[in-house]
């Protein structure tokens, strides 16, 4: 998605402006999307919310399924216009993202210095003449750091249900664009385990607030048959329309 990603400021930046989300052509390749626990319920009711894990760093994460081949986002027509109802936030926050600085514990609000949505010409800018940031940096930097607290709370979540024993790989064969397609290389809860989890651990789900997420995302796997309905060219989406997601600006 980045292929120039510099941190903001007044000095390299003073001209820098940015223009609103028009299309989602930047994102037709994607056929996965990161997704956090707090996006799991709007997100279920359109895509299947799987778990990829990342053995360098020991953990697991949740991705949204956007197509059942490597290269291709289903939901993406060639006007650029998203057809769903919700766009998955590490889509929405494009062309902005958090950096971590190497030597505190703190970030850095970055901007994709390539991306077609920023320049000098167009859009509103991210400093005024007096060098100071506007809104619209602000409203990045509240809406990243939103996000970084969602994504603490995710690998929380994540972190516990492998510590439980609750993942399990997924395996299951669709049948899409007259071919029968393995759906492997995730994982998914195992709901066997799930259920037969004492009743204090169960306890524990509840108090942490996972239980919703949980439910969210065995009920999404359905959709998978969606995108394979999707691959056919037939709209499983009753009234595809472009998300009506706001931009950051």
């Amino acid at each position: 998605m980045f292929t120039k990603l510099t941190p903001i400021n007044k000095e390299n930046h003073a001209n820098l402006k940015v223009k609103a989300i028009e299309s989602f052509e930047f994102a037709s390749k994607f056929h996965i999307a990161s997704v956090m626990v707090h996006e799991f319920v709007r997100a279920a009711s359109v895509y299947p919310i799987v778990f990829l894990e990342d053995k360098a760093q020991d953990e697991f994460r949740p991705v949204t399924l956007l197509s059942l081949d490597a290269g291709e986002n289903l939901f993406v027509d060639v006007n650029g216009k998203w057809q769903a109802s919700y766009v998955p936030a590490i889509i929405r926050r494009y062309p902005f993202a958090l950096a971590k600085n190497p030597e505190q514990d703190s970030f850095t609000v970055c901007v994709d210095e390539d991306s077609a949505y920023v320049g000098t010409e167009e859009g509103q800018p991210l400093f005024d003449e007096n060098g100071e940031p506007t809104a619209v940096i602000e409203n990045v930097k509240r809406y990243l750091g939103e996000l970084q607290q969602m994504e603490a709370f995710t690998k929380a979540f994540c972190h516990f249900l492998s510590e439980n024993n609750l993942f399990t790989p997924l395996n299951m064969r669709v049948r899409a664009a007259d071919q029968i397609k393995n759906v492997t290389g995730c994982y998914v809860i195992n709901e066997e385990r799930l259920n037969n989890l004492s009743d204090k651990k169960f306890l524990e789900i509840k108090e942490k607030r996972y239980l919703a997420p949980i439910y969210s995302h065995l009920t999404s796997l359905s959709q998978i048959e969606r995108l394979a309905l999707l691959k056919q060219g037939v709209s499983a989406i009753e009234s595809p329309a472009a998300a009506t997601e706001g931009n950051l600006q």
